[in-house]
């Protein structure tokens, strides 16, 4: 039995208080549904600048009645104080994924992803060391690993941070040591590499690669890479992610530290295209057309692939689903999705 196993069973004997940012985001409703699935108490908070209500009525549809009625929301922002207080009250863990991600966004807007993501880090650290929560894991990132170049991506070795977002998400470690260093505080951060699954957003400037093209080549429409289409990344998918926080916080660790979440596997632009197109095809979706390339995206790292091993030794991850077998599950609520937008 993993780790994870016994955890989960030892969660639906005693259960717990969890208070999740984010919750109506990708990660956050993934969380919240893995939660509720086991039966713990769940507050969440939201302000839906990326969030959708449409990810909560989807949990809902897939909890029973009971294990909906476990679930609190907040609407509200990380970045105020008394949201924060009143999301963390009487709760054991925390799991904080609210944040603007995207590194154009950062680009074009790099006030607004600094406000979010460094002051609304802040806040909520600072009210979960007021509270003395059991645990505090949050949403790091592999921008963090810049510009070096060694692969895999080791947590302790870091190069320059290519852009605004990555400088954020390196700034909520640093915060993080500190709060350990001065307070007594421990905190977790998880870098996510490249996280994909159902509820991941197919729509608007700032889409993910993998529901943007899917949706594309379901919808017939062209599909481009930046770049060459060798440039390759560490995909990850969401259920490996829910794994990580779970035990994260669970953990019982005393220290801050940070561990990468993904396979430490490369797949190509190039070969995630293939795999899309392969995907399709086994439900009925046949495409032919090739994608189009052009320049390379400002900002982006060029190859990205994580060591786990530290993740595995201390924490007992142990990925469930590679990025084919993650492909195979995600690709009914994809097709779905766009019927029903259809």
């Amino acid at each position: 039995m993993t780790r994870f196993n016994q955890v989960c069973e030892q969660l639906q004997q005693q259960p717990k208080r969890w208070a999740i940012t984010g919750v109506a985001g990708f990660i956050g409703s993934n969380l919240l549904e893995a939660l509720l699935k086991l039966n713990q108490q769940v507050v969440g908070l939201d302000n839906f600048a990326t969030g959708h209500q449409h990810n909560l009525d989807e949990v809902k549809s897939l909890v029973s009645e009971e294990q909906w009625q476990r679930f609190t929301f907040i609407e509200g922002d990380i970045r105020q104080p008394q949201d924060c207080k009143a999301l963390i009250a009487d709760c054991d863990y925390v799991l904080h994924q609210a944040a603007l991600g995207s590194v154009p966004r950062s680009i074009n807007d790099p006030i607004t992803t600094n406000d979010v993501n460094i002051s609304g880090f802040l806040t909520m650290l600072q009210e979960a060391k007021q509270q003395q929560v059991s645990a505090f894991v949050y949403a790091a990132s592999s921008s963090t690993y810049g510009d070096h170049p060694d692969l895999p991506k080791v947590e302790d070795i870091i190069g320059n941070p290519l852009s605004p977002y990555a400088v954020t998400k390196y700034v909520n470690e640093l915060y993080s040591a500190v709060f350990q260093r001065s307070y007594q505080f421990p905190s977790i951060g998880l870098r996510y590499f490249n996280v994909f699954g159902p509820r991941q957003d197919p729509n608007g400037a700032y889409a993910a690669v993998i529901p943007k093209w899917t949706a594309a080549l379901i919808d017939e429409e062209q599909v481009f890479i930046n770049g060459d289409g060798e440039t390759s990344r560490d995909f990850c998918f969401i259920d490996n992610v829910v794994q990580m926080n779970i035990l994260a916080a669970t953990a019982g660790l005393t220290t801050s530290e940070v561990f990468n979440v993904a396979l430490n596997d490369q797949t190509s632009l190039t070969q995630l295209y293939d795999l899309l197109r392969d995907n399709l095809a086994k439900h009925g979706v046949e495409r032919s057309a090739k994608p189009e390339y052009r320049d390379f995206r400002a900002g982006d790292v060029r190859h990205s692939r994580a060591d786990i091993s530290k993740a595995q030794t201390l924490l007992g991850y142990a990925p469930q689903y590679n990025i084919g077998q993650g492909l195979s599950l995600a690709m009914p609520w994809y097709i779905e999705q766009a019927r029903a937008k259809a």
